[in-house]
């Protein structure tokens, strides 16, 4: 264990931050298996953005690779676009 003021702080701040990415990450992908769920092309077209805005907020925040949020993306709309 840590004994420096600075280092159980950053211990502590840490954890809140896992528990906030962890719960971004799995909100995020179960948005996504919705979405590629979703036979209706209408209501699957209103999930894409939303999911889309998600993907970019992960990205954003490195929780995910840029390329993985690409990759996610370029699917998610080919899947609609063949609905």
């Amino acid at each position: 264990m840590a004994n420096h003021k600075s280092a159980l702080k950053r211990i502590r701040s840490n954890e809140k931050r896992r528990v906030l990415n962890r719960y971004q990450h799995k909100t995020t992908r179960n948005a996504i298996k919705a979405l590629r769920i979703a036979t209706d092309k209408v209501d699957a077209t209103s999930k894409l953005s939303s999911v889309i805005s998600m993907i970019d907020k992960l990205a954003k925040k490195n929780i995910i690779h840029d390329n993985k949020a690409s990759n996610l993306k370029s699917k998610l709309t080919k899947h609609v676009a063949k609905l």
